[in-house]
């Protein structure tokens, strides 16, 4: 059989796992093994973390949206009961940017779904 030196492939392998580890603390940006799981863990967290961004996104859009009808004297569910009832179908999304960067507009809708 002939002999298959893999010192270049494994010196490859470890630069590419340092290189995404760097920055972290302690042996996992230095240490291979620890530099490993250190990258396996950071994946699944991204991944399950993807989620829950945008169930933050939409926290914060309620946020916004409940103190400027408060504000203008409506409660964050009547406002979006009203809107269901007549048919206005803006998301959460868009009424928090109208609340920062058009109140009047915001004014208006809200005056039409009482």
């Amino acid at each position: 059989m002939t002999r298959v030196k893999k010192g270049v492939n494994a010196l490859k392998n470890r630069k590419n796992i340092l290189r995404k580890t760097k920055g972290y603390r302690h042996g996992r940006s230095t240490k291979e093994r620890e530099a490993q799981e250190a990258i396996f863990h950071a994946g699944a967290y991204a991944f399950a973390h993807r989620r829950d961004k945008k169930g933050d996104a939409r926290k914060l859009w309620n946020v916004k949206i409940s103190y400027a009808s408060k504000e203008l004297g409506t409660s964050y569910s009547k406002l979006m009961g009203g809107l269901k009832k007549k048919g206005i179908l803006l998301d959460r999304k868009i009424l928090a940017t109208l609340v920062i960067e058009n109140p009047n507009t915001f004014k208006k809708i809200l005056e039409f779904a009482k």
